[in-house]
């Protein structure tokens, strides 16, 4: 295995472990490839199965992200290879490895704890969502923003954005506008603001007195992130501002209802116009998508949600708008994508049905249960 995540294991002065495991792609912005996936999955086997360890440490190589998504350039290359098959091998296993990760995360008998400093867009979310302290500072910077590439907010946004208050998390998911860390917490997307850095809290989490019950351990952690609390006061809210507005457009019966509100909006500021600005120019099909999953994810458990969107992302793979969103974002790099459909109005409903459809004779992630 290569130093692509790099793992380490921090002793506390009770003689405890705090096993620390960073993403290491600086110049990807830790952008998850799936030798990361299997490297993170293969090292969390190794730790569960010992007594000393009392947490498990996530952060990120290079200090300008903790992970910026997945690695959706080798998703293009193999979209390309497979197009017209009906099958595509890479990305069938890459998601299903991927989601088995993040549902691990979110029920690992171990406390997790996800420093989400500087950006944390897609795959980065879904390890951070998972987690049981998770983190961020001021320098962070969170969004879902598939809908400028044809995918969807994956990775459980079917679950964590359907638990955010009012309509905020359709939102997120139609427009992948960005939040700061205030917001981040203010809208119950993360746990704490903390300050200092990664070095600076695994060096005070090292002199905890930690013991061998959980939940004695997981009191310790919130004690000392409530002690490192950041005072949020001096960052602004937009989103937090903007809730009522957004709650008033975002009320309709259909998508192409709260579509055609959110665009005929007036007193739009320069915060709103770029939030909708993405939807204007993004993928007809993912805002479909999004309204899909969350309207069919509301009464799932988290294993079926991520059984569906394991659906949803294959399908995606299989269909042009992904792999066009892709290469005009960063392979042409000409920032104009050709999507199938013009409008959400152009796509029929038969159409998106498709997408939650399971692509495989056996899907690979019937195993996890709730």
């Amino acid at each position: 295995m290569s130093d692509c995540v790099l793992f380490s294991e921090i002793e506390t002065r009770c003689g405890r472990v705090i096993a620390r495991a960073t993403l290491n792609a600086p110049k990807a912005l830790n952008a998850l490839s799936l030798e990361m996936i299997q490297a993170l999955s293969q090292q969390m086997d190794q730790w569960e199965q010992r007594d000393d360890v009392v947490a498990i440490w996530l952060d990120g190589a290079g200090g300008k992200a903790f992970c910026a998504g997945g690695d959706i350039v080798q998703m293009h290359k193999s979209m390309v290879k497979h197009a017209g098959e009906g099958r595509n091998p890479f990305t069938e296993q890459y998601f299903a490895e991927e989601y088995a990760l993040d549902y691990r995360i979110h029920t690992s008998r171990i406390p997790v704890v996800v420093f989400g400093d500087g950006i944390v867009m897609g795959g980065g979310m879904g390890l951070l969502q998972g987690a049981d302290f998770r983190l961020v500072t001021s320098r962070s910077r969170m969004a879902m923003p598939e809908i400028t590439i044809g995918l969807f907010p994956d990775v459980g946004g079917s679950w964590f954005l359907n638990r955010l208050p009012g309509r905020a998390g359709l939102f997120l998911g139609l427009t992948g506008v960005h939040i700061n860390g205030r917001e981040a917490v203010e809208i119950g997307m993360a746990d704490r603001m903390v300050d200092g850095d990664a070095e600076s809290l695994l060096a005070a989490l090292a002199e905890q007195a930690f013991a061998d019950d959980v939940t004695d351990n997981r009191a310790v952690l919130y004690r000392l992130f409530k002690q490192q609390a950041a005072d949020m006061s001096e960052l602004n809210h937009p989103l937090i501002d903007h809730l009522p507005q957004i709650n008033r457009l975002c009320d309709g019966e259909t998508l192409p209802v709260v579509v055609e509100q959110l665009l005929a909006a007036k007193d739009r500021d320069s915060w709103l116009d770029k939030a909708l600005g993405n939807l204007e120019r993004g993928c007809p099909q993912t805002a479909h998508l999004v309204w899909e999953q969350l309207a069919r994810s509301t009464y799932l458990s988290l294993a079926d949600i991520f059984r569906m969107e394991w659906c949803l992302a294959v399908q995606c793979s299989l269909h042009g708008d992904f792999r066009e969103g892709v290469r005009a974002l960063l392979i042409d790099k000409d920032g104009k994508p050709a999507f199938r459909h013009r409008s959400v109005n152009d796509v029929p409903r038969s159409y998106i049905e498709g997408f939650f459809r399971c692509p495989a004779p056996k899907h690979p992630l019937e195993a996890i249960n709730s």
